[in-house]
């Protein structure tokens, strides 16, 4: 199976990354951790992606916050499939995160989550790479089939207290 590379521009984003983490592993795929700052190791983040193919990777991920240069930094030196974690933080609260990631230009494209929206990249990523994995396919459908499953019994404990 092909790793998943999650990248991060500092390690204030560390609470934020951890939760792709954690959903990445509950799903049995393999990934990486690094810190890769746009602007403070561009060498190191050019590096990273231009490699990434090579080193095993299927998928990227990129969180960043402020400027948020990173998602766009890693895509523009692979065609490997890049998602972008806008963080929340700074004056404008993430916003600016959000607009740097999404507004790519043409011919450099980056999927983007939401706001600190670290579970669905995680979920994007294993979707992606399920394309050509029967069994992680199977693993998403019964996550799918479960995570309804819990909304069903949330719906009959509410709809009790109202009868």
């Amino acid at each position: 199976m092909k790793k998943v590379g999650i990248v991060m521009g500092s390690d204030s984003d560390l609470p934020v990354v951890r939760k792709a983490a954690d959903t990445l592993q509950s799903l049995d795929i393999p990934f990486e951790v690094h810190v890769y700052s746009a602007h403070r190791t561009p060498e190191e983040a050019r590096r990273f992606a231009l490699d990434a193919r090579e080193n095993g990777f299927g998928v990227l991920i990129a969180a960043a916050g402020m400027a948020a240069h990173l998602a766009g930094a890693i895509a523009a030196n692979t065609t490997l499939p890049v998602i972008g974690i806008p963080c929340k933080g700074g004056a404008l609260d993430g916003i600016d995160a959000l607009l740097s990631t999404v507004q790519m230009p043409s011919g450099i494209p980056v999927a983007t989550v939401a706001l600190n929206g670290a579970v669905n990249a995680a979920l994007l990523s294993a979707e992606i790479l399920a394309v050509s994995d029967g069994a992680l396919a199977e693993k998403l459908d019964d996550k799918r089939r479960r995570d309804a499953q819990a909304v069903l019994e949330k719906d009959a404990a509410v709809s009790a207290q109202f009868q």
